[in-house]
């Protein structure tokens, strides 16, 4: 008993080790200019509480947002407006800011009262930025920073309908299962072997049941010689040739080799 003690004691100091570790590794940001309006802590005194949806079918709005041309994208999903502290309740615990990047060039602190307005009233909080300027590089970084000392998920849209979509997804989906967001693989062999085959180039799945047809696996259509392949019906000359090759040629390409020459000589020296 003892030794499991110490052991779940120094679980605890690993896990505070790693905690320690990532805000150092993140300290940087503490000189950050605004960094002072989103310190980290106990929600402040302001924050409210999430407010429960006027009606759970809906995204409720935050009145300011009326003019927000995102607002006409949410079509599958039915709107109300409330007197909500985000711009968007998109569930029970989950909410959006939404920032135009124009905007906040030319308002840098407005994010930062937002923010410390909404406090941690919300699990998921979503900052939804419209990337609406073509140099974009540097003001990313710093609301990607922002977002990383927030607790806030970042999320990038290049329109007004991408925007959208990412809102009303978030609600269409609050209450399904993980798995469902996962990709379906099937697990059969035919499947693994037509996902192989059709990565290559004018490689289709009727060409994929004619080879496993001849060749019967994966191996002999491998060991298969370029008259073979081009034997099977629909194959043809030149698909015999890519699909001989592509289990020939190397892994690394010569550019790469060269490269990997290169690095190692100047290790040498």
């Amino acid at each position: 008993m003892a030794d499991i003690g110490k052991n779940d004691h120094a679980t605890k100091e690993e896990t505070y080790e790693k905690a320690s570790s990532f805000k150092q590794a993140f300290s940087f940001i503490k000189d950050s200019t605004h960094y002072q309006h989103i310190e980290t802590g106990e929600p402040s005194s302001n924050s409210s509480a999430p407010r429960q949806p006027l009606n759970a079918n809906c995204i409720t709005v935050n009145p300011k947002q009326r003019g927000n041309p995102i607002i006409q994208y949410i079509t599958s999903v039915p709107l109300e407006y409330g007197d909500i502290v985000p711009d968007y309740v998109l569930g029970r615990t989950t909410c959006a800011l939404f920032l135009s990047l124009r905007y906040h060039n030319l308002h840098p602190n407005y994010i930062h009262e937002r923010l410390k307005k909404l406090g941690y009233a919300f699990e998921t909080r979503i900052l939804l930025v419209q990337v609406d300027m073509k140099d974009c590089q540097q003001s990313l970084s710093e609301l990607a920073r922002i977002a990383v000392m927030a607790d806030c998920t970042l999320i990038l849209a290049w329109s007004n309908e991408e925007a959208g979509r990412y809102l009303e997804t978030y609600k269409a989906y609050e209450n399904k299962p993980p798995d469902l967001l996962k990709e379906k693989v099937d697990k059969d062999y035919v499947s693994k072997l037509t996902d192989c085959l059709t990565t290559i180039k004018s490689v289709n799945r009727a060409n994929v049941v004619t080879l496993q047809s001849t060749f019967r696996s994966m191996d002999n259509i491998m060991s298969a010689s370029v008259q073979d392949l081009a034997l099977c019906p629909g194959i043809g000359l030149q698909k015999a040739k890519r699909i001989y090759e592509l289990f020939r040629e190397p892994f690394l390409t010569k550019h790469k080799k060269i490269k990997t020459e290169k690095s190692n000589a100047d290790e040498h020296q």
